[in-house]
């Protein structure tokens, strides 16, 4: 990358190296993003624009730690003590947060700065970037698109140049699908690995929180200091060792991926299945070995990732869900319907965690990662999945996320990366799916195959 690169676009090691040694000053940095978000105001990215405060922090100096100076915000359910977070609802339009994150403490102490609250789906809850309460999102590559969702700020804020990287949420895909869409980087890590304390439950069984950025490279840097157990979290676990920047540099010659014949195929269009297939020959000649494997049933994983989600979001809504709350009607209704399950329903998907675990451990012994598409298709139009479209955007939604929720009711790690672009110029992404806590494995294939192609580096017009 040259050296007359704007700061806006550097990689998240080599702009804090820079801020490091003085040859780059984080104020102006913070000014020059600010300056771009006024700009692209339009796309819809910020919740909140923190840029004085951040200004403030980056003329301060003094930082310390592997991310000092890297300009991030955050996906609209992350807690700041003191700062409005609506959680993208208007039930919460003005409320302050009592509590900061423990992710957001991690990143403070890593000497980030914080830009602002980005743009979600009300509550974690959809898969489009679609928000009755704050407008719909838009996608930086042509803004008559979506963005993906939930974690659609992150999405756009990153692909457009507003900041060097995001935590997002995913329960269901909501940061590979806004990853996929907008043509950036974004990991779902393995359930525990990052603290969830202080930030939204949607799921509490399924939800995690992670990071985006334009690289794999990027994503791990940040991922490294937001990994450890938390009190606030009992599910954050004390993971193994793991240098995961120094993983981006790993060989991957030998390695063995999985292609599996069924389910992740149905119903791709030629862009994507071309961009797989070119990812397919990019690997194989840096010496990865690519196999098909044959997964458990995919579908019925599918459907029980939506009972857990279904029932966990309805039960964290009880006591408003029957008031006049201002609620968007959709979202609404997708959390009423989450009543409709017996316990005995919810009880079965839950149960039956363990056991699919292990079937899809034992399909894929002797491999590495898999690797499949996030969605069968680019960016569909905001009209085209407007609620108010009718049978078929209801069924278009609903495929959306289906790739996605496996890995979630699984609680294995998924980075997605961007592989491509359609015909019509939006970017297509795909998925490597890993083994529990073997996310260092899948930043090293996504980073090999990032050095040797662009599309991770490519710019939407305009931005």
């Amino acid at each position: 990358m040259s050296g007359n690169v704007s700061p806006r676009w550097m990689p998240v090691r080599a702009y804090a190296a820079r801020i490091a040694e003085g040859t780059m000053r984080a104020a102006e940095v913070v000014e020059e993003m600010t300056d771009a978000e006024r700009r692209l105001r339009h796309l819809n990215a910020f919740v909140r624009h923190d840029g004085e405060a951040a200004r403030r922090r980056a003329a301060a100096g003094g930082f310390r730690g592997a991310l000092g100076g890297v300009v991030l915000a955050h996906k609209d359910m992350i807690y700041r003590d003191g700062r409005v977070t609506t959680c993208g609802s208007r039930l919460f339009e003005g409320v302050a947060a009592r509590e900061t994150a423990t992710v957001l403490r991690r990143l403070d102490a890593a000497g980030a700065l914080d830009l602002g609250t980005l743009h979600m789906a009300e509550f974690a809850h959809n898969s489009t970037g679609h928000n009755a309460f704050l407008g719909p999102a838009r996608n930086p590559w042509n803004p008559a698109h979506i963005t993906g969702g939930s974690s659609s700020g992150p999405g756009v804020a990153v692909a457009a140049g507003l900041i060097h990287g995001a935590l997002g949420s995913d329960t269901g895909g909501s940061i590979r699908l806004p990853a996929h869409f907008c043509g950036v980087t974004g990991l779902k890590p393995t359930t525990g690995l990052v603290s969830r304390g202080g930030c939204m439950p949607l799921s509490f069984s399924l939800d995690t929180i992670g990071p985006m950025a334009r690289s794999a490279e990027d994503v791990a840097a940040l991922l490294a200091p937001l990994v450890g157990a938390d009190p606030r979290d009992p599910t954050a676990e004390h993971a193994p060792a793991a240098d995961y920047v120094a993983a981006c540099d790993m060989p991957v010659a030998g390695l063995r991926v999985g292609l599996p014949t069924g389910f992740y195929t149905e119903g791709l269009t030629p862009d994507v299945a071309a961009a797989l297939d070119a990812c397919v020959r990019v690997l194989e000649r840096l010496g990865v070995e690519l196999r098909p494997v044959d997964l458990p049933d995919q579908d019925g994983l599918s459907a029980a990732q939506l009972v857990l989600v279904a029932s966990e979001a309805a039960s964290q809504h009880r006591e408003t869900l029957f008031t006049d709350a201002p609620y968007d009607p959709q979202i609404h209704n997708r959390l009423v319907n989450g009543l409709g399950y017996s316990a005995q329903d919810y009880l079965y998907a839950l149960r039956g965690r363990g056991a699919a675990l292990a079937a899809h451990l034992a399909a894929i012994e002797g491999f590495d990662a898999v690797l499949t598409p996030v969605a069968p298709f680019d960016a569909p139009t905001l009209a085209e999945t407007d609620i108010g479209g009718g049978p078929e955007a209801e069924a278009l939604i609903q495929s959306i996320s289906r790739f996605m929720r496996p890995a979630n009711y699984f609680g294995v790690p998924a980075l997605a990366f961007p592989a491509g672009f359609s015909g019509r110029g939006l970017p297509v992404g795909l998925q490597l799916v890993g083994r529990p806590f073997g996310e260092p494995t899948l930043f090293a294939l996504a980073s090999a195959y990032q050095r040797v192609t662009e599309h991770h580096r490519l710019m939407p017009p305009g931005v």
